[in-house]
């Protein structure tokens, strides 16, 4: 069983950084060729920001329109984290932010922006951007 453990969220004003982290406890347990990031706000639906291909050839990345140019996904395989770089924050960023992990056997490199395909999940961590 896969176990995902999210860190890195705070409170930060409207502009500012956050670099939240989505290590794997047991990497060795399950393959994985996928890594995505999604944001939970309260009231709305469950929204995925960015994946990250992490099968052979690695690093193909996909993100939602809502945060291209502003959050970058990334790898450490060493330390086996993935990263979400979020810059330029804004209050619609405010929300739970969650990690999943998957083989997904028809990807080839571009991982979906969507829940679904996803069974392995962290949970949690809050970000609040204000104004």
């Amino acid at each position: 069983q896969v176990q995902l453990a999210e860190s890195g969220g705070g409170s930060v004003q409207a502009g500012g950084s956050l670099k939240l982290a989505c290590t794997s406890l047991k990497p060795d347990t399950v393959s994985t060729n996928c890594v995505a990031w999604f944001r939970k706000a309260p009231g709305k639906e469950r929204e995925a920001v960015a994946t990250l291909y992490v099968g052979v050839a690695a690093g193909t990345t996909n993100y939602a329109d809502s945060v291209k140019g502003r959050f970058t996904v990334a790898q450490d395989n060493a330390k086996n984290t993935v990263y979400l770089q979020m810059d330029s924050l804004k209050p619609e960023d405010t929300a739970s932010y969650y990690c999943a992990t998957d083989f997904i056997d028809w990807v080839i490199a571009k991982c979906p922006l969507a829940s679904t395909p996803y069974k392995h999940w962290g949970q949690g961590t809050q970000v609040t951007v204000s104004s």
